[in-house]
């Protein structure tokens, strides 16, 4: 880099690349190349290099085996650093001057946002569960509202980066590196708590923020189990000539690994895509439908579904011009196509058992941890329900809230459920959307509760497509709290809603859409010789206790030792995570999320243990922090940091 620092990377050369030079494919993320993401790696950069790509996987600074340090996610230095591997790329003798640059999560974010700053080498980009907009889609917070997600990755990120370097690949001088690492090591989610509105700092790196077009073409693909998902149909909406997408009902993963299925192969979509933007190749890339998406309808809730039922439809345009939508009213606890003239006033329950069957969000990518059936959040929630549908309704796009509600509170958030109800009682989730009622409408600026006194607000669920089964009945569901997904309020409040001034808005899927899909299913790729053994890989294990007196729940999670083994490297390389949420369903301010991140590295007669702790509690005026970092080697203490910050508690 130009500061002096030296980013590692792992390069896949196509036999013939120093005498033909090749176009490059680049993917850059903070995950280590050398065991944490290898396997991935194999099953994408293998496959590129084999269909004629050099590709190429860079360490970020700070990560893996590159120098340097982290201090926070999507940082000045961070982009600047992509831009610099971007130009070196370029020039080195084995590539032609052209780049692709792809990646999933962060690595597809980076690759948006290095499309936003386009420098010329950049030719194309594959965006997978990427975002767009880092404080509404990302991990930290969901409507203005703080995720328990983020105290998962407060645990889990601090841990990556404190891992060592591998003394095989750096050789002398690798120690050094790392305990100066170490020593820099910070506890990022002071930021993430601290910022609790749309502000510059989440503004950094959020692309859809940026009023401009992308200068390159841009395939973007997701899930919609992921709540990333936003981002697909956003960038289409912003920019309909370069962009293209692809929406699965999978989650966070690379859709060849798609769960829920079914998935596609994304190498060869990928490779597809290369040939004709970074190649030349000729092939119909460019007249793909714009925007591709699977159709699903009613699945019987429970924790993990193999395949979705549904299917795949595609549409040639997006935006694709005036599109319809359907109006339900509120009408006593029913949802009506025609106004109600009559008013209504209903509360809406702040109960912290309500989230009980949420599921998770969907940000981890996790296999199982579905929404389940929805019976026992709806028994405690505000409900309006349609009678039966005659006809299926088709919908695409982001449903639209308009809720009248008056608080005693200056603090209070809702959390409203679009639900499917199968003629059998069944319930299934279909969106979830979770606001902040301190905030404004863009979550930028904090707004006045004035007390009993009803305010209008209008919030948007996250794009989805989904089929109503003609003979069920569609669902809203209200309330006040959302545990353990969502931090609660700092203190219950009395939620009364006005439902003359309310209504649901559904948009509709256009009728011109198509039904074939040329998308290649899923396939096993040949690995590299460098190949991996999985030796243990423990199912999830997931529990909710209830003290006998009612009052405190615990949500709590374990996912025991995953081991993986790297014979090249006689490395076994393990992880786990321990999670727990405890509550006292009769105190807000009781609630507390803490998470332990083990990873585990061991070489020869050398081991090293990095354990990330964080948990958050809070009063009403106060968010608490407790962090801590520990590094064994070889059973031995070498490293510990301990954070304690308190932070303001605004909640807008």
């Amino acid at each position: 880099m130009s500061d002096g620092t030296r980013l590692s990377a792992r390069i896949w050369l196509p036999s013939d690349a120093e005498t033909a030079p090749k176009a490059a494919i680049l993917e850059y993320i903070p995950y280590r190349k050398r065991d944490l993401v290898r396997a991935r790696d194999e099953r994408n950069h293998v496959y590129f290099s084999q269909h004629d790509f050099v590709s190429i996987r860079v360490d970020m600074r700070g990560s893996g085996d590159s120098e340097g340090n982290m201090e926070d996610m999507y940082g000045t230095r961070e982009l600047s650093d992509a831009e610099e591997v971007i130009e070196w790329t370029a020039a080195q003798p084995w590539c032609n001057g052209r780049v692709g640059m792809m990646g999933t999560s962060w690595g597809g974010t980076s690759s948006l946002q290095m499309a936003m700053a386009k420098p010329t080498e950049l030719k194309a980009v594959i965006a997978v569960c990427a975002t767009d907009n880092r404080f509404e889609d990302d991990i930290h917070y969901i409507g203005g509202c703080v995720t328990t997600d983020t105290i998962e990755w407060a645990a889990t990120l601090p841990a990556i980066l404190a891992s060592p370097p591998d003394p095989q690949n750096l050789g002398e001088g690798w120690r050094d590196i790392w305990m100066r690492r170490l020593e820099k090591s910070t506890f990022p989610v002071e930021n993430w708590i601290a910022h609790q509105k749309f502000d510059d700092y989440w503004g950094q790196g959020s692309v859809g923020q940026v009023n401009k077009a992308f200068d390159c073409p841009v395939l973007l693909i997701g899930g919609w189990c992921d709540r990333y998902s936003n981002t697909i149909i956003n960038c289409l909406s912003r920019d309909p000539v370069n962009c293209w997408g692809i929406i699965g009902p999978w989650g966070h993963h690379y859709p060849d690994q798609a769960s829920p299925g079914p998935g596609i192969s994304f190498q060869r979509v990928a490779v597809r895509w290369w040939n004709h933007w970074l190649n030349d190749i000729e092939n119909d890339a460019p007249n793909d439908p714009k925007l591709t998406v699977w159709m699903g309808s009613f699945d019987e809730p429970r924790d993990k579904i193999d395949r979705r039922t549904g299917f795949w439809t595609t549409l040639q345009k997006w935006p694709c011009g005036q599109t319809e939508s359907e109006t339900l009213f509120f009408c006593d606890q029913s949802l009506q196509t025609e106004p109600n003239a009559i008013d209504s006033n209903k509360i809406i329950p702040v109960d912290p058992a309500v989230g009980c069957s949420a599921g998770d969000s969907g940000y981890f990518g996790r296999v199982g941890g579905l929404p389940l059936d929805q019976r026992a959040d709806d028994e405690r929630s505000l409900v309006f329900e349609t009678a039966p549908i005659a006809e299926a309704i088709d919908m695409l796009g982001s449903a639209h809230l308009n809720l009248s509600i008056a608080a005693d509170q200056k603090n209070a958030q809702i959390a409203a459920r679009i639900c499917d109800v199968a003629p059998n009682g069944s319930i299934a989730q279909v969106s979830l959307a979770v606001r902040n009622l301190a905030l404004s409408d863009d979550l930028k600026s904090p707004v006045t509760l004035r007390q009993n006194i009803a305010s209008t607000y209008a919030i948007n669920f996250p794009n989805k497509a989904y089929r109503f089964e003609a003979g069920h009945r569609l669902r809203l569901s209200i309330s006040g709290s959302y545990w353990p997904l969502i931090w609660p309020s700092p203190r219950f409040s009395k939620l009364s809603l006005s439902t003359a001034n309310c209504f649901l808005r559904i948009p509709l899927y256009p009728r011109d859409y198509g039904v074939d899909c040329n998308l290649p299913e899923s396939e096993s790729n040949r690995s590299s010789s460098d190949t991996f053994v999985v030796i243990a890989n423990p199912i999830l294990e997931r529990r909710i206790d209830i003290a006998p007196n009612g009052q405190i729940r615990t949500d709590s999670w374990k996912q025991p030792k995953k081991v993986v083994r790297f014979p090249a490297m006689n490395l076994d390389f393990g992880v786990e995570t321990d999670a727990c949420h405890t509550i006292c369903t009769n105190d807000l301010t009781s609630a507390r999320s803490a998470f332990t991140h083990r990873l585990q590295f061991c070489q020869d007669d050398w081991v090293v243990e990095i354990i990330g702790k964080a948990e958050l509690s809070s009063t009403e005026e106060l968010y608490r922090l407790r962090g801590s970092l520990e590094v064994k080697e070889n059973g031995e203490a070498i490293f510990l940091r301990i954070w304690n910050p308190e932070i303001p508690r605004t909640d807008g």
